[in-house]
């Protein structure tokens, strides 16, 4: 069996052409956490020894603004050939990620975890105590919950229904980046996602709203909470064991 992790790792978000105002610029050199968890997770498992084969792509980049930055209305072919029509650079996070998926479906793993700060809509649905969960496959989430109780780290699914896709229809490529007017963008960015993941693949997406808790996280007392490894071990302790069996 192969697990593959694939991580968000923008080491500074500007906003690019779509600017971030200065309250929500500041602090945005951890926008890389997703990139950390993948790593996190990838170093914790190899150090105990967990008998699996696993690969880890790390999707790091800057979201800058100079004279090659990317610009809104323009398309984009992503790695496995669909183009994607740029709508608001801000949403650098989900571009970097699907060519990372990419990637890794290449390998054609049992199990994809990807890992990202993704969307302040997630923050929104659910606060800063649960990380959003997302996967093409719906049989898995009374377990994934029940994951996040036994490791400290919770977290919470969310639909991915295909009627969400109708949101990302473009005139001018095979879809729209997102939907810069539109509710729940953290489940259109899940849905954008899949778009470059292999169907034969189980795949889970992770926006990690819980990256920053004040006061801690589980067994975590800092701020910074690494939301995701702990429950990743968990999950895989687990999936393990039942296909083992």
């Amino acid at each position: 069996q192969l697990i593959s992790f694939v991580g968000k790792g923008v080491c500074f978000d500007t906003g690019g052409v779509s600017i971030k105002p200065p309250q929500y610029m500041h602090g945005m050199n951890d926008d890389m956490m997703g990139s950390a968890v993948a790593l996190g997770t990838f170093l914790a498992l190899s150090m105990q020894q967990v008998p699996i084969k696993m690969e880890c792509y790390l999707a790091i980049t800057q979201n800058n603004i100079d004279k090659d930055a990317f610009l809104p209305n323009e398309v984009v072919r992503a790695l496995n050939g669909k183009t994607i029509e740029v709508v608001d650079t801000d949403a650098e996070g989900r571009m970097a990620l699907a060519d990372a998926l990419v990637l890794a479906c290449r390998s054609k793993p049992d199990l994809l975890i990807d890992y990202a700060t993704l969307t302040g809509a997630a923050v929104r649905a659910l606060g800063t105590e649960y990380a959003a969960i997302f996967s093409n496959h719906y049989d898995w989430q009374d377990k994934l919950v029940n994951y996040g109780i036994n490791s400290g780290e919770k977290v919470w699914p969310f639909p991915m229904d295909k009627h969400y896709l109708n949101e990302l229809k473009s005139e001018v490529a095979d879809l729209k980046q997102c939907n810069v007017t539109g509710n729940a963008d953290h489940i259109l960015a899940a849905k954008f996602l899949q778009q470059f993941v292999n169907k034969e693949v189980r795949w889970l997406h992770m926006d990690l709203a819980s990256c920053k808790h004040k006061g801690g996280l589980g067994a975590i007392p800092t701020e910074v909470s690494g939301v995701g490894v702990w429950f990743s071990s968990e999950l895989i302790t687990q999936y393990i064991f039942a296909n083992a069996n």
